[in-house]
């Protein structure tokens, strides 16, 4: 064997041993090591979050009035357009009044009647005194006179009740509004109406302002007075809440409305109570019996800690959970307790605190216990917290 033979066996021991050494230190086939995964966190911070809740509503006018006859008879004439607005105490109907005025005339008469016959029995009366007093007549015949003048005062009171009744009456053909208002459909001239009709001649309605009746759950209601009375939120006003609304189109009620009171009494078919709003209504735009979607402002949650939608998923029982980077940059799995969806985040009242790195972006490579490297990414803008 020569010298280049030797050189070259020497060269290949040198390989092989090396291919040896890298083989030893990866099993064959397996994969080399995975460098930590890059994912995108956001690090939590307590801030104010007004709490609103969006019900749905029904409106309802103002004030209402169901205009009915109050004397018998045809009506002779209509005054006002339907679907027109009208003023308190403007004439809708004229009933026929000639009949109550026959009335009244004749009470009138009757109670000039009573007038005459009450002047002669008070002569009659005075003339008896004087004589009565020298014992020229009985004293029977004066107490006669002295009763009879009696009885014409008491026709005469008779008389003008009668007077009065007849007069109301006669007023009363007149059918008047008692509220301002819209009208709606009527009964034309020449129906035959009574007193005692459950049919109303025309209904009344004032639509501005116009309530919005909203049913709240007591469940909701309970939640929010132990909110308030632990400090978690603090109240908007005392009853005087602001309240938007959506309209049945899905457009926005371009006027802020008020809550005006509560209902005190649960409905026990439901298990909810009444919430009544107030809204300016000049354009008529909102009418009796729409359905909308009212948004009632609740109070202010002044240290809520908010978290991303992309950042929270659900294990195989329903429970909401976040996975957090420790401060070594391990991952860690949280379960946590959601309250409200705030648009593109959730409010959570359990499971996170202030300082904790939730991963928003590459939860699919990260794993709870593995080392990842984290980079910091800015949260939007704080939306209203609402209540579905």
């Amino acid at each position: 064997m020569n010298a280049q033979t030797l050189f070259r066996c020497s060269v290949a021991i040198v390989v092989l041993a090396t291919t040896g050494c890298q083989q030893g230190a990866h099993p064959a086939g397996g994969p080399p090591p995975q460098p930590p995964a890059q994912v995108s966190v956001v690090t939590l911070v307590q801030q104010p979050v007004t709490l609103t809740a969006d019900l749905p509503g029904r409106t309802s006018p103002y004030r209402i009035a169901d205009v009915r006859p109050q004397v018998n008879g045809v009506i002779q004439k209509r005054m006002f357009v339907e679907g027109n607005d009208v003023q308190a105490g403007q004439q809708l109907y004229q009933i026929d009044p000639a009949p109550y005025q026959a009335a009244y005339d004749s009470a009138q008469a009757q109670l000039a009647h009573a007038n005459a016959e009450l002047a002669s029995a008070k002569a009659l009366a005075d003339r008896y005194k004087a004589l009565g007093s020298s014992n020229a007549i009985s004293k029977q015949d004066y107490d006669n006179a002295a009763a009879a003048e009696l009885q014409a005062q008491a026709d005469i009171e008779s008389g003008q009740a009668s007077v009065e009744t007849a007069h109301i009456n006669l007023i009363y053909t007149k059918v008047l509004s008692p509220i301002n208002g819209t009208t709606g459909r009527s009964i034309t001239e020449g129906a035959l109406v009574t007193t005692n009709q459950t049919t109303p001649l025309v209904i009344v309605q004032q639509l501005d302002p116009i309530y919005v009746d909203i049913p709240q759950s007591t469940a909701l209601l309970l939640r929010l007075r132990r909110e308030l009375a632990s400090g978690q939120i603090k109240s908007s006003g005392n009853n005087q809440a602001p309240v938007t609304l959506t309209l049945e189109d899905g457009s926005s009620y371009e006027t802020i409305g008020q809550l005006q009171f509560a209902e005190t009494t649960v409905d026990p078919s439901t298990g909810s109570v009444i919430l009544r709003a107030v809204f300016p209504n000049p354009k008529k735009m909102l009418l009796p019996g729409m359905f909308v979607t009212a948004r009632i402002e609740e109070g202010v949650s002044e240290n809520a800690i908010l978290v991303p939608q992309q950042g929270v998923t659900h294990n195989a029982k329903g429970d909401a959970t976040s996975l957090v980077v420790t401060a070594d940059n391990k991952v860690e799995l949280r379960v946590i307790k959601t309250e409200r969806a705030l648009g593109d985040k959730w409010l959570v009242s359990d499971g996170l605190k202030v300082g904790d790195r939730v991963i928003v972006d590459g939860l699919q490579k990260a794993q709870p216990g593995a080392t990842v490297v984290p980079t910091e990414v800015a949260p939007t803008a704080a939306p209203t917290a609402q209540q579905q």
